[in-house]
């Protein structure tokens, strides 16, 4: 009689995989994400939650005019920020240090579901730091009375999400003034610091936001390290050089969120 041996998916069916990195470049993140995604889809890994923070780039949406950004792409890689293309709905953003960007990789059901959970989870954090935030009706994004403190970006393919969401911490919010952020024109940004005046919240703020998303989509969080991470994707290793580990198709645009056709690509974002 031979015996069936259970998958890593199967052993953790109802967990969240979450693996806080270090700064991580936003190529090497993308690459990361589509590794997990694969393994989602192939039913090899439980859902996963990818914490860390950017060094200072413009992601550039399917969306994305020139006019959001006026400067030009030279200018702003001569202030020492990248300029990247992504595969995400929505238009330009800018992630940097100071500000938690946090990747689900899940298999989802209805997607604007999952996209208000994320709202939710955002919300609840915020207001475990004494925050009253929101996700208003008609307004993308999580808000902090009459500025944005979080955005979210998610794509969906086959079921399984990428990209997600980023809520600023203590980082420079000067660089979102360069740009029409998310097709934001004149659109206030604010931070955990500005809303608080506390410092050093990135580490508190990066558990409270790992536990509120496992609590809202009914999972039990386990902390997971890059290594095995890697090892439940087969041993390929990231970028030493480039990440620094913490240790331990086309789209209809229905107000404001990206919808794919058929059985393709679906994307919701809310930037």
């Amino acid at each position: 009689m031979s015996l069936s041996i259970p998958t890593t998916a199967e052993r953790s069916r109802d967990e969240l995989w979450v693996v806080r990195l270090g700064r991580v470049p936003y190529g090497e993140a993308v690459t990361l994400q589509h590794r997990i995604r694969d393994a989602r889809q192939a039913g090899a890994v439980p859902d996963v939650l990818l914490l860390l923070e950017h060094e200072p780039v413009y992601t550039k949406g399917r969306r994305t005019e020139p006019a959001d950004l006026p400067m030009g792409e030279d200018w702003y890689r001569m202030q020492g920020i990248a300029v990247e293309e992504s595969d995400r709905g929505g238009r330009v953003t800018y992630h940097g240090p100071g500000q938690l960007v946090g990747y689900p990789i899940m298999r989802v059901g209805e997607v604007p579901a999952y996209v208000h959970g994320l709202e939710t989870a955002m919300v609840a954090a915020l207001g475990d730091e004494g925050v009253e935030a929101a996700a208003p009706k008609g307004r993308t994004g999580v808000w902090a009375g009459e500025a944005k403190i979080g955005s979210i970006g998610v794509h969906v393919s086959r079921g399984v999400t990428t990209h997600g969401f980023a809520v600023n911490v203590d980082g420079d919010l000067q660089p979102f003034s360069w740009v029409v952020a998310c097709g934001g024109e004149g659109e206030r940004v604010t931070s955990l610091l500005k809303e608080t005046g506390r410092t050093g919240s990135m580490p508190c703020f990066s558990k409270r936001v790992a536990w509120r998303t496992a609590q809202t989509f009914g999972l039990r969080q386990r902390l997971v390290s890059t290594q095995r991470l890697l090892a439940a994707l087969g041993h390929q290793p990231l970028s030493t050089d480039s990440v620094v580990y913490e240790k331990g198709k086309d789209a209809l645009v229905v107000g404001g969120i990206e919808t794919g056709r058929d059985a393709g690509p679906v994307e919701r974002i809310r930037a």
